[in-house]
């Protein structure tokens, strides 16, 4: 019998990745993310899925950002009841990601109520937290590099990815067939993380393409960041800079301990990190020291290079601070989270600066700003943005289209089929093309909602 694989997100998009993979009456998931951006992506989360959350099996998970994990909560909600698969260190993000999330959906959807910003009555939140602590206990750790059978007679294998903490490819095997999930591919060269390994055999590929179409600059991010910070401590001013709570965020503070270590930037510019859960991330990096590539020295300046702001007064109390001072929040597009609080109230001023750490996909608040826009909208107003926008190009996670041409190249014998995913279609056909050119390879890059055999 075939093996079939549908495209229910991470296909023409970035966000939302969700792989469903069918043979003989068994269905297993591949990542279950949520769809962020366009507010036409964003309205998919609503939709009911193609397959019932009943009717799922097993979900394998290739790491814990929400754009891969997100929709876990609703899966749950909806019925599903198997294991989740991840490794040790992505159970343990899931752990602070998804509550959190929850709860960030609950606060925002309380606050459009409060202050009528919204054209619902009420506004819902997707899920909240409670769903999300419910979805948690169906998650079951497993080692990388150590098979395990997700359903009878199915067997995957995950390696390690770089990208951010946990994050992993999977290799799975069934019915003779051999499918690799890239899953996001991290960079050889990540100032944080391990380099990704290199790629088992298969007969399908699904490759990652977010840089698909780019090369990453030879600056990196301490040349990079230096000189933004330098010139916003000397006007006083304030530097919010959004960020990733997870593996951009602790990025960040290394680079920040490393500066001010070798004088680059003055070793008394206050850096807070107003995030519970980047906070909560951070401590984990003490828990899985093989994950990464800080020392003992290294994750202590992690730990105090910043004050670690926690409470919602804590946060608020910030508003009340002079600069110069960074304030480091998440959500790294600024789609939601308290970031959207700083940026409401230092964007008016032309001694601030907002510092954009990664990619900012079409349709986030991020984007916007990345893209000049001379208003931002928060909490159902238009913001001025006065404040100087500083793009970062040297910050990302993500391999660069050589790195993962190169990625590919480490399979010692060519797939019969590679499917070009999370990318923007422009990221994805150029990487397609790539493929095709310099490693004569089939590449396709398959539309949402369609069924391929493998």
């Amino acid at each position: 019998m075939t093996v079939n694989l549908t495209f229910l997100g991470g296909a023409g998009t970035v966000t939302g990745s969700k792989y469903l993979v069918e043979h003989d009456g068994k269905r297993l998931f591949v990542d279950c993310g949520l769809f962020q951006g366009y507010k036409q992506l964003r309205l998919r989360n609503w939709n009911d899925l193609s397959v019932k959350a009943t009717a799922i099996d097993a979900v394998l998970l290739t790491h814990a950002h929400l754009d891969h994990s997100g929709y876990l909560p609703l899966l749950y909600r909806q019925g599903f009841r198997g294991h989740i698969h991840a490794t040790p260190a992505t159970c343990d993000l899931c752990a602070i990601l998804l509550p959190d999330s929850g709860h960030i959906q609950e606060e925002d959807a309380a606050f459009l109520n409060r202050h009528g910003f919204t054209k619902h009555s009420p506004a819902m939140p997707l899920y909240g937290k409670h769903d999300a602590l419910l979805s948690l206990q169906l998650l079951k750790p497993e080692r990388e590099t150590i098979s395990f059978s997700p359903i009878p007679g199915w067997k995957a294998t995950f390696t390690t990815a770089g990208h951010i903490l946990g994050a992993a490819s999977v290799l799975l095997e069934v019915a003779g067939r051999r499918i690799l999930f890239s899953g996001d591919v991290g960079r050889p060269d990540d100032l944080l993380m391990n380099a990704p390994a290199a790629p088992p055999d298969a007969d399908t590929v699904l490759i990652e393409s977010t840089y698909g179409n780019r090369e990453h600059p030879h600056e990196d991010i301490l040349a990079e960041l230096a000189p933004a910070l330098k010139k916003v401590a000397a006007r006083g001013g304030v530097a919010v800079v959004p960020v990733f709570a997870v593996g951009r965020a602790q990025a960040l503070l290394h680079a920040i301990a490393v500066l001010k270590a070798r004088g680059d930037i003055p070793s008394a510019l206050p850096i807070f990190l107003d995030s519970p859960m980047a906070v909560h991330t951070t401590e984990l990096f003490h828990r899985h020291p093989d994950a990464h590539k800080l020392d003992a020295q290294a994750l202590k300046d992690l730990k105090h290079v910043a004050t670690m702001v926690e409470t919602p007064e804590q946060s608020k109390a910030l508003a009340k601070r002079h600069g110069p001072m960074v304030i480091l929040a998440a959500s790294g597009m600024a789609t939601g989270g308290r970031v959207l609080h700083h940026l409401a109230h230092y964007l008016p001023d032309h001694r601030n600066m907002v510092i954009l750490t990664g990619y900012q996909a079409p349709g986030t608040r991020g984007a916007t700003l990345a893209n000049g826009g001379p208003t931002l909208r928060l909490h159902g107003q238009e913001v001025s943005v006065q404040a100087e926008v500083v793009q970062l190009q040297s910050s990302s996670a993500h391999a660069d289209a050589s790195q993962l041409i190169n990625w590919l190249k480490g399979m010692k014998t060519p797939p019969d089929q590679v499917y070009v995913v999370h990318g923007e279609p422009e990221a994805s056909d150029a990487l397609r093309q790539r493929i095709e050119r310099d490693l004569r390879w089939r590449a396709v890059v398959p539309e949402h909602g369609s069924t391929w055999p493998t």
